[in-house]
């Protein structure tokens, strides 16, 4: 019983550094269009999104692209002037709504709701490693605690595509069990600070106001 319980852990453990290991590409499908609610989900009446707001021309609005880094605020205002529904607050708390709920899903490992969260090889990494961690018989008890900052990272236009990095800073108590239920490796009560970088992207030139998850990475 006990070398199965170091096994398991062992196992628990390589998932773990495995799904770091396989996130964090960029995404290759670029030019297919955004499926449109892409963050709804039917069962809750107010999902999620990551999603372009009205730019009102405003001091306000100007002043929410300022005080950046010379190259963020670069590409920030470069997306504003491509796309004059963006607002930058409203996509910050579009993109914390978005943190929480993939970092759920694939806890839970909820692959439906991932793939309507990201982007296709986003999505494939996070499947492998769920895939993975069904087969050893291990469940994940994560708990997200808290976001204690939201900020953004890098902006730029790329042609007709938007892309938005966001540094998440996050409490995370992350417990891992196996086929019986039993604790092998993590703890509830105790939170790791969690340092993440999620990159969002969208086609400017689409109607479709959502915005896709593309890329991780730590941060």
């Amino acid at each position: 019983m006990i070398v199965e319980i170091v096994i398991l852990a062992m196992i628990a453990a390589f998932l773990g550094m495995r799904l770091y290991s396989v996130l964090g590409r960029r995404a290759e499908h670029e030019e297919e269009i955004i499926p449109t609610n892409r963050f709804e989900r039917p069962d809750e009446q107010s999902a999620p999104q990551v999603v372009a707001q009205p730019n009102v021309d405003s001091p306000q609005g100007d002043r929410a692209l300022a005080g950046f880094p010379p190259a963020i605020e670069r590409g920030l205002r470069e997306i504003s002037g491509a796309d004059r529904s963006f607002e930058l607050l409203g996509f910050l708390e579009g993109a914390k709504g978005a943190y929480e709920v993939v970092l759920e899903s694939f806890w839970k490992g909820d692959k439906d709701e991932l793939k309507e969260l990201c982007d296709d090889d986003v999505y494939e990494s996070f499947a492998s490693v769920i895939d993975e961690r069904n087969e050893a018989g291990i469940t994940m008890d994560n708990r997200l605690i808290r976001i204690e900052d939201v900020t953004v990272h890098s902006a730029q236009l790329d042609g007709k595509m938007a892309r938005i990095a966001v540094r998440f800073v996050s409490d995370i108590a992350s417990v891992s069990r196996d086929k019986d239920g039993n604790v092998i490796a993590g703890s509830l009560d105790d939170a790791v600070e969690s340092r993440d970088i999620w990159t969002f992207s969208r086609d400017v030139r689409s109607n479709d106001p959502q915005w896709l998850l593309d890329e991780t990475d730590q941060g």
